[in-house]
């Protein structure tokens, strides 16, 4: 089918020719018609509200390639797949996982000009050869996904996207289109400054997710708080997930939740690649009814019937407490969230929130190794030349960069400025990262006010996020507590004891 590149096409007849979309939600065609006017956008909408609509029909409708950055491989595979299918215009992908016949033809297919969209994984921008590839395929549409992921203050940080900024402006800052589903004011002016957005247009929709009840209970001993989640998924509507700090907890309560006959699954970052993969299509297939999860798992998953979310766990903050809440009820159907909470357990997360301190001297290794390079360094050669982790190392260019010691480059390389005295630099970045640590406590302590409160939860929760709510909900457990209403009782009863 031919591309059509008529800006003053009609939107929705775009939408419905080349994608089956029947119609457009709720700020979608806002967004587009921004994008069209060559208008950075920041789009701040749930998963499932379909915000990949926005740039698969504005990129059809501007001249040139529109580049899409993603952080997970399979969501990569899964858009690829869908605009190929509906044979309007090519995409393609480039990721590591890549065979080498797979990855020329891929080049070729840009080089010819046959590619309208281009995804990648945000460590793809390190490479001198794709920024290459970029540079001559003609880019006019850039699309950061997950964009909350170059944020900090967000809740889930990747260095890898610090680099996505630099790439724009080497690109001569085509229209600019920042998407996430979750974003505080905070986050979302970060986004903006870090991607170098020019006077953005910012759309946030649908925060309040009212079809998703929101509860906490509190209990005494660790025992009682296993005995009492176990028994709520034993009885609840599935499928649903648990989330938890640990691997110890995601594998422990998976077996426990099966000694009961739920078919559960556990996930953490400590399985192989391709485990991971296998346990996340399982669930997805509705292979089992349960996945107990560290935050390693759920980004890009989109699963519309989960019945429920529940944290074993307090989170670090809300952000990250309402992100993976959100994965339930995408169909609109009836859901719900619990935390399971202890005051102890947040003793854990404000252990986590302390660590990442760096001392001056940790600057001043880093900065020494920069400047003995004969030019700009990458940041991952640095590591092997200190005695510093590679997280601490990136913590430490990330401070540097913040105090104005340090420039990142289109090419993912990183230099000295000559802003200030490398002792002065090293003290300015020591004190920066203090201040990091402080906001994360602050977070935490606000993820704890949650927990204890006595006020409508989903209010906390939406002006957090800078929605105006007016309680009552009248679907958490503080409202329904002050109506009268009570809760059931999952206090007692197995499936074994009612086979």
């Amino acid at each position: 089918m031919p591309k059509s590149k008529n800006k003053h096409a009609d939107i929705l007849k775009i939408a419905r020719e080349h994608f089956g979309y029947e119609e457009l939600r709720p700020g979608q065609e806002d967004a587009i018609r921004c994008l069209l006017q060559g208008k950075d956008t920041l789009v701040v909408q749930p998963t499932g509200a379909g915000k990949s609509a926005i740039y698969q029909i504005a990129g059809l409708m501007i001249e040139g390639v529109t580049v899409i950055i993603s952080p997970l491989i399979a969501l990569q595979k899964d858009q690829v797949d869908s605009i190929n299918a509906q044979d309007t215009a090519e995409a393609v992908v480039i990721n590591s996982q890549q065979s080498a016949a797979d990855a020329r033809a891929t080049v070729e297919k840009i080089e010819k000009g046959e590619v309208e969209y281009i995804f990648l994984a945000p460590e793809q921008l390190r490479k001198q050869e794709t920024l290459e590839r970029l540079d001559q395929a003609g880019v006019s549409l850039f699309v950061i996904d997950e964009a909350h992921c170059i944020s900090q203050w967000g809740h889930d940080f990747r260095p890898d996207y610090i680099n996505v900024g630099p790439v724009v402006e080497r690109l001569g800052h085509p229209a600019v289109l920042a998407m996430t589903a979750t974003a505080t004011p905070q986050v979302r002016q970060e986004i903006i400054e870090r991607l170098g957005m020019r006077d953005p247009e910012v759309m946030v929709h649908g925060f309040d997710r009212p079809n998703i009840s929101l509860r906490v209970d509190a209990f005494t001993s660790e025992d009682d708080k296993m005995q009492a989640l176990v028994k709520r998924a034993l009885w609840a509507d599935k499928p649903g997930i648990v989330y938890v700090a640990t691997r110890k907890n995601a594998e422990e309560i998976m077996r426990a939740l099966a000694e009961e006959g739920v078919n559960s699954l556990f996930y953490h970052a400590g399985l192989r690649a391709k485990e991971r993969d296998e346990i996340q299509q399982r669930f997805m297939s509705g292979d089992a009814e349960v996945i107990v999860a560290t935050n390693a798992f759920g980004m890009g998953v989109d699963k519309a019937d989960v019945r429920f979310v529940y944290h074993y766990d307090i989170s670090e903050s809300l952000d990250a407490y309402y992100q993976e809440v959100g994965r339930a009820g995408r169909d609109g159907e009836k859901s719900e969230a619990v935390l399971f909470y202890r005051t102890e357990n947040v003793g854990r997360q404000k252990f986590r929130t302390g660590e990442g301190k760096i001392e001056p001297a940790h600057v001043e290794q880093v900065a020494e190794v920069i400047s003995k390079e004969d030019g700009p360094v990458q940041p991952d050669a640095i590591a092997g030349q200190t005695d510093l982790s590679e997280r601490k190392v990136a913590t430490v260019l990330h401070r540097l960069e913040d105090v104005g010691a340090l420039e990142v480059l289109p090419t993912g390389e990183v230099q000295l400025t000559e802003e200030m005295p490398l002792p002065e630099a090293a003290q300015a970045a020591s004190e920066e990262q203090k201040r990091h640590q402080e906001i994360r406590r602050d977070k935490l302590r606000q993820m704890q006010e949650y927990a204890d409160a006595s006020q409508c939860r989903r209010e906390i929760i939406l002006r957090y996020f800078g929605d105006e709510f007016e309680a009552p909900c009248n679907n958490c457990d503080n409202c329904e507590a002050a109506g009268g209403v009570a809760g059931a009782d999952y206090s007692a009863g197995t499936r074994r004891e009612v086979a």
